[in-house]
Protein backbone atom coordinates (compact mmCIF):
# COMPACT_ATOMS: atom_id res chain seq x y z
CA UNK A 1 0.00 0.00 0.00
CA UNK A 2 3.13 2.74 0.41
CA UNK A 3 3.76 2.43 -2.33
CA UNK A 4 0.06 3.97 -3.40
CA UNK A 5 -0.21 6.82 -0.95
CA UNK A 6 1.40 9.52 -3.07
CA UNK A 7 3.93 11.90 -2.53
CA UNK A 8 3.41 12.63 1.90
CA UNK A 9 3.98 16.25 3.54
CA UNK A 10 5.14 15.23 7.64
CA UNK A 11 3.44 18.46 8.74
CA UNK A 12 5.68 19.37 11.90
CA UNK A 13 6.56 22.69 14.20
CA UNK A 14 4.34 24.94 13.48
CA UNK A 15 3.71 28.14 15.68
CA UNK A 16 2.36 26.82 19.06
CA UNK A 17 3.90 26.55 22.21
CA UNK A 18 4.65 22.60 21.71
CA UNK A 19 6.79 23.26 18.66
CA UNK A 20 9.33 21.44 20.04
CA UNK A 21 7.44 18.28 20.66
CA UNK A 22 5.91 18.54 17.64
CA UNK A 23 9.80 18.37 15.51
CA UNK A 24 10.07 15.44 17.70
CA UNK A 25 7.40 13.98 16.45
CA UNK A 26 7.53 14.89 12.56
CA UNK A 27 10.79 13.42 12.59
CA UNK A 28 9.75 10.22 14.03
CA UNK A 29 7.30 9.61 11.63
CA UNK A 30 9.15 11.20 8.72
CA UNK A 31 11.78 8.73 9.37
CA UNK A 32 9.31 5.90 9.65
CA UNK A 33 7.35 6.63 6.79
CA UNK A 34 10.28 6.51 4.38
CA UNK A 35 11.86 3.06 5.75
CA UNK A 36 8.42 2.08 4.93
CA UNK A 37 8.64 3.32 1.46
CA UNK A 38 6.41 5.77 1.75
CA UNK A 39 7.45 9.41 -0.50
CA UNK A 40 6.87 11.65 2.32
CA UNK A 41 8.94 14.84 2.82
CA UNK A 42 9.20 17.44 6.01
CA UNK A 43 6.96 20.75 5.89
CA UNK A 44 6.73 23.47 8.37
CA UNK A 45 4.06 25.46 8.47
CA UNK A 46 5.63 27.92 10.42
CA UNK A 47 8.08 28.55 7.56
CA UNK A 48 6.57 27.77 4.38
CA UNK A 49 3.05 28.65 2.71
CA UNK A 50 0.10 25.80 3.19
CA UNK A 51 -0.91 26.35 -0.58
CA UNK A 52 2.61 25.33 -1.69
CA UNK A 53 1.12 21.80 -0.54
CA UNK A 54 -1.19 21.87 -3.70
CA UNK A 55 1.21 23.92 -5.87
CA UNK A 56 4.05 20.57 -5.48
CA UNK A 57 1.49 17.98 -5.84
CA UNK A 58 1.28 16.30 -2.39
CA UNK A 59 -1.46 13.53 -2.11
CA UNK A 60 -1.66 13.23 1.45
CA UNK A 61 -0.82 15.01 4.93
CA UNK A 62 0.72 13.34 7.97
CA UNK A 63 -0.76 15.84 10.96
CA UNK A 64 2.42 15.92 13.41
CA UNK A 65 1.55 19.36 14.74
CA UNK A 66 0.13 19.77 18.40
CA UNK A 67 -1.39 22.28 20.09
CA UNK A 68 -3.19 25.79 18.70
CA UNK A 69 -2.87 25.99 15.08
CA UNK A 70 -2.51 22.67 13.74
CA UNK A 71 -4.65 20.59 16.32
CA UNK A 72 -7.44 22.80 17.00
CA UNK A 73 -9.19 22.67 13.29
CA UNK A 74 -7.47 25.30 11.60
CA UNK A 75 -5.49 23.27 9.91
CA UNK A 76 -7.82 20.93 9.05
CA UNK A 77 -10.01 23.90 7.72
CA UNK A 78 -7.27 24.91 5.37
CA UNK A 79 -6.48 21.30 4.21
CA UNK A 80 -10.12 21.01 3.53
CA UNK A 81 -10.14 23.76 1.46
CA UNK A 82 -7.03 22.90 -0.56
CA UNK A 83 -8.64 19.47 -0.69
CA UNK A 84 -5.40 17.34 0.81
CA UNK A 85 -7.16 13.70 2.84
CA UNK A 86 -5.18 14.35 6.19
CA UNK A 87 -4.41 12.00 9.39
CA UNK A 88 -6.69 12.67 12.23
CA UNK A 89 -9.97 13.97 13.15
CA UNK A 90 -11.71 16.61 11.04
CA UNK A 91 -12.36 20.54 11.53
CA UNK A 92 -15.24 20.28 14.39
CA UNK A 93 -13.68 17.41 16.36
CA UNK A 94 -10.28 18.98 15.70
CA UNK A 95 -11.53 22.39 17.41
CA UNK A 96 -13.88 20.46 20.32
CA UNK A 97 -11.05 18.47 21.58
CA UNK A 98 -8.43 21.32 21.75
CA UNK A 99 -11.36 23.27 24.01
CA UNK A 100 -11.17 21.40 27.46
CA UNK A 101 -14.32 23.13 28.51
CA UNK A 102 -16.08 22.78 25.93
CA UNK A 103 -15.06 19.11 25.57
CA UNK A 104 -16.06 18.78 29.60
CA UNK A 105 -19.37 20.50 29.17
CA UNK A 106 -20.60 17.35 25.89
CA UNK A 107 -19.32 14.56 27.79
CA UNK A 108 -21.26 16.01 30.75
CA UNK A 109 -24.17 16.45 28.18
CA UNK A 110 -23.93 12.74 26.94
CA UNK A 111 -24.04 11.67 30.84
CA UNK A 112 -20.03 10.62 30.30
CA UNK A 113 -17.71 11.19 33.70
CA UNK A 114 -15.62 14.17 33.73
CA UNK A 115 -14.41 16.27 36.97
CA UNK A 116 -16.48 19.20 37.94
CA UNK A 117 -14.45 22.43 36.77
CA UNK A 118 -15.10 26.42 36.91
CA UNK A 119 -13.86 28.54 33.76
CA UNK A 120 -12.06 31.69 34.10
CA UNK A 121 -11.60 34.49 31.61
CA UNK A 122 -10.03 37.79 31.32
CA UNK A 123 -13.20 38.93 32.95
CA UNK A 124 -13.46 37.05 35.79
CA UNK A 125 -9.49 37.99 36.42
CA UNK A 126 -10.29 41.48 36.34
CA UNK A 127 -11.91 40.97 40.07
CA UNK A 128 -8.65 40.46 41.61
CA UNK A 129 -6.81 37.47 43.52
CA UNK A 130 -8.78 37.41 46.33
CA UNK A 131 -12.15 37.20 44.43
CA UNK A 132 -10.78 34.85 42.29
CA UNK A 133 -9.59 32.95 44.96
CA UNK A 134 -12.05 32.77 46.99
CA UNK A 135 -14.98 31.82 44.21
CA UNK A 136 -12.93 28.59 43.12
CA UNK A 137 -12.84 27.33 46.70
CA UNK A 138 -16.69 27.81 47.30
CA UNK A 139 -17.48 26.19 44.19
CA UNK A 140 -14.55 23.53 43.91
CA UNK A 141 -12.30 23.29 47.25
CA UNK A 142 -8.83 22.55 47.58
CA UNK A 143 -6.71 21.11 45.84
CA UNK A 144 -7.74 21.86 42.25
CA UNK A 145 -5.55 21.30 39.19
CA UNK A 146 -5.19 24.34 37.13
CA UNK A 147 -4.40 24.81 33.27
CA UNK A 148 -5.41 26.78 30.35
CA UNK A 149 -8.34 25.83 28.50
CA UNK A 150 -6.50 25.02 24.86
CA UNK A 151 -2.95 23.54 25.18
CA UNK A 152 -2.02 20.32 25.68
CA UNK A 153 1.38 18.80 26.73
CA UNK A 154 0.63 20.23 30.33
CA UNK A 155 1.74 23.98 29.53
CA UNK A 156 0.53 26.07 32.23
CA UNK A 157 -1.15 23.48 34.24
CA UNK A 158 -0.07 23.30 38.14
CA UNK A 159 -1.49 21.16 40.69
CA UNK A 160 -2.87 23.14 43.51
CA UNK A 161 -2.92 22.08 47.42
CA UNK A 162 -2.68 25.31 49.25
CA UNK A 163 -4.35 28.49 48.74
CA UNK A 164 -1.64 31.00 48.50
CA UNK A 165 -0.47 28.92 45.84
CA UNK A 166 -3.78 29.23 43.69
CA UNK A 167 -3.38 32.85 41.96
CA UNK A 168 0.52 32.07 40.75
CA UNK A 169 -0.64 29.18 39.50
CA UNK A 170 -3.97 31.09 37.66
CA UNK A 171 -1.36 33.29 36.40
CA UNK A 172 0.70 31.08 34.66
CA UNK A 173 -1.85 29.07 32.94
CA UNK A 174 -3.44 32.96 31.89
CA UNK A 175 0.39 33.13 30.34
CA UNK A 176 -0.75 30.79 27.54
CA UNK A 177 -4.51 31.34 27.58
CA UNK A 178 -7.49 33.99 27.82
CA UNK A 179 -9.32 31.11 29.27
CA UNK A 180 -8.18 28.81 32.25
CA UNK A 181 -9.64 25.53 33.48
CA UNK A 182 -9.80 25.09 37.69
CA UNK A 183 -10.83 21.46 37.65
CA UNK A 184 -11.22 19.12 41.20
CA UNK A 185 -8.24 17.26 41.79
CA UNK A 186 -9.05 13.40 41.20
CA UNK A 187 -6.22 11.54 43.57
CA UNK A 188 -6.09 8.27 41.30
CA UNK A 189 -4.33 6.35 38.58
CA UNK A 190 -3.58 7.93 35.87
CA UNK A 191 -4.27 6.65 32.88
CA UNK A 192 -4.64 7.25 28.84
CA UNK A 193 -5.89 4.96 26.55
CA UNK A 194 -5.31 5.35 22.67
CA UNK A 195 -7.73 4.19 19.47
CA UNK A 196 -7.14 3.37 16.14
CA UNK A 197 -10.00 3.58 14.11
CA UNK A 198 -12.80 1.80 16.12
CA UNK A 199 -9.71 0.23 18.17
CA UNK A 200 -9.39 0.70 21.47
CA UNK A 201 -5.81 0.30 22.60
CA UNK A 202 -4.20 -1.06 25.79
CA UNK A 203 -4.89 1.37 28.56
CA UNK A 204 -1.07 2.65 30.02
CA UNK A 205 -0.86 3.77 33.73
CA UNK A 206 1.72 6.13 33.94
CA UNK A 207 3.43 6.51 37.21
CA UNK A 208 5.70 9.67 37.04
CA UNK A 209 8.02 11.05 40.09
CA UNK A 210 6.21 12.71 42.75
CA UNK A 211 2.84 12.35 41.01
CA UNK A 212 3.82 15.26 38.77
CA UNK A 213 3.45 14.20 35.29
CA UNK A 214 4.69 17.79 33.84
CA UNK A 215 6.28 18.53 30.61
CA UNK A 216 9.90 17.49 31.63
CA UNK A 217 8.16 13.95 33.36
CA UNK A 218 6.05 13.77 29.42
CA UNK A 219 9.27 13.79 26.85
CA UNK A 220 12.38 14.02 28.73
CA UNK A 221 12.44 11.94 32.11
CA UNK A 222 13.59 8.90 32.16
CA UNK A 223 12.17 7.66 35.83
CA UNK A 224 8.62 7.89 34.39
CA UNK A 225 6.98 4.85 34.54
CA UNK A 226 4.40 3.03 31.87
CA UNK A 227 2.73 0.40 32.99
CA UNK A 228 1.27 -1.30 29.49
CA UNK A 229 -1.04 -2.86 29.72
CA UNK A 230 -2.08 -1.07 33.13
CA UNK A 231 -3.01 -3.66 35.73
CA UNK A 232 -6.40 -3.65 35.71
CA UNK A 233 -9.40 -6.33 36.29
CA UNK A 234 -10.43 -7.59 33.13
CA UNK A 235 -14.20 -6.20 33.39
CA UNK A 236 -12.70 -2.52 34.20
CA UNK A 237 -10.34 -2.51 31.06
CA UNK A 238 -13.27 -3.75 29.06
CA UNK A 239 -15.25 -1.26 30.60
CA UNK A 240 -12.64 1.64 30.38
CA UNK A 241 -12.29 0.99 26.14
CA UNK A 242 -15.68 1.03 26.00
CA UNK A 243 -15.92 4.57 27.60
CA UNK A 244 -12.81 5.60 25.31
CA UNK A 245 -14.73 4.78 22.47
CA UNK A 246 -18.10 6.39 23.64
CA UNK A 247 -15.89 9.82 24.56
CA UNK A 248 -14.75 9.71 21.29
CA UNK A 249 -17.93 9.30 19.39
CA UNK A 250 -19.43 12.14 21.42
CA UNK A 251 -16.59 14.45 20.08
CA UNK A 252 -17.06 13.39 16.06
CA UNK A 253 -13.14 11.79 16.55
CA UNK A 254 -11.73 9.61 13.41
CA UNK A 255 -9.03 7.73 12.23
CA UNK A 256 -6.86 7.73 15.89
CA UNK A 257 -6.32 9.61 19.28
CA UNK A 258 -6.02 8.99 22.68
CA UNK A 259 -8.02 9.62 26.08
CA UNK A 260 -6.46 11.28 29.19
CA UNK A 261 -8.81 9.55 32.30
CA UNK A 262 -7.78 9.17 36.30
CA UNK A 263 -9.16 6.06 38.07
CA UNK A 264 -10.68 6.58 41.45
CA UNK A 265 -10.89 3.13 42.65
CA UNK A 266 -13.07 1.52 40.09
CA UNK A 267 -14.81 5.20 39.14
CA UNK A 268 -13.09 6.62 35.73
CA UNK A 269 -13.16 10.28 35.72
CA UNK A 270 -12.21 11.80 31.38
CA UNK A 271 -9.85 14.71 31.48
CA UNK A 272 -9.19 15.48 27.84
CA UNK A 273 -8.87 14.10 24.44
CA UNK A 274 -5.77 14.08 22.27
CA UNK A 275 -6.43 14.07 18.09
CA UNK A 276 -2.77 14.44 17.13
CA UNK A 277 -0.98 12.51 20.17
CA UNK A 278 2.66 12.57 20.41
CA UNK A 279 4.81 10.42 18.53
CA UNK A 280 8.35 10.84 20.40
CA UNK A 281 10.52 8.02 21.60
CA UNK A 282 8.45 8.62 25.21
CA UNK A 283 4.71 9.15 23.29
CA UNK A 284 2.04 7.08 24.25
CA UNK A 285 0.37 5.75 21.72
CA UNK A 286 3.23 3.87 19.86
CA UNK A 287 3.50 1.94 23.42
CA UNK A 288 0.33 0.82 23.73
CA UNK A 289 0.14 -0.08 20.20
CA UNK A 290 3.23 -1.90 20.50
CA UNK A 291 1.35 -4.03 22.87
CA UNK A 292 -1.07 -5.40 20.14
CA UNK A 293 1.83 -5.90 18.18
CA UNK A 294 1.90 -2.79 15.84
CA UNK A 295 5.19 -1.45 14.82
CA UNK A 296 5.67 2.29 14.47
CA UNK A 297 6.39 1.66 11.46
CA UNK A 298 3.01 -0.07 10.91
CA UNK A 299 1.84 1.82 13.27
CA UNK A 300 2.30 5.40 11.16
CA UNK A 301 1.39 3.67 8.08
CA UNK A 302 -2.47 2.73 9.41
CA UNK A 303 -2.80 6.22 10.57
CA UNK A 304 -1.93 7.48 7.42
CA UNK A 305 -3.91 5.24 4.96
CA UNK A 306 -6.94 6.57 6.94
CA UNK A 307 -5.91 10.18 5.72
CA UNK A 308 -9.12 11.92 4.42
CA UNK A 309 -11.33 15.35 4.25
CA UNK A 310 -14.36 15.56 6.02
CA UNK A 311 -16.18 15.94 3.02
CA UNK A 312 -15.42 13.34 -0.11
CA UNK A 313 -12.83 14.54 -2.32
Amino acid sequence: MSGDLGKVAVLLGGCSAEREVSLMSGAAVLEALRRAGVDAHPFDPAERDLCDLKREGFARAFIALHGRGGEDGTLQGALEWLRIPYTGSGVLASALAMDKWRTKLLWQAQGLPTPPALRLTDEDFAAGPEAVSRRVCEALALPVFVKPVHEGSSMGATRVEREEDLWPALEAAQRFDGEVLVERFIAGRELTIGFLGDQPLPAIEIIAPRGRYDYHNKYFSDETRYLCPAPLPEALAVRLAELTMRSARALGCRGWGRIDLLLEGEDPYLLEMNTAPGMTSHSLVPLAARALGIEFEALCLRILEEARCDEPL
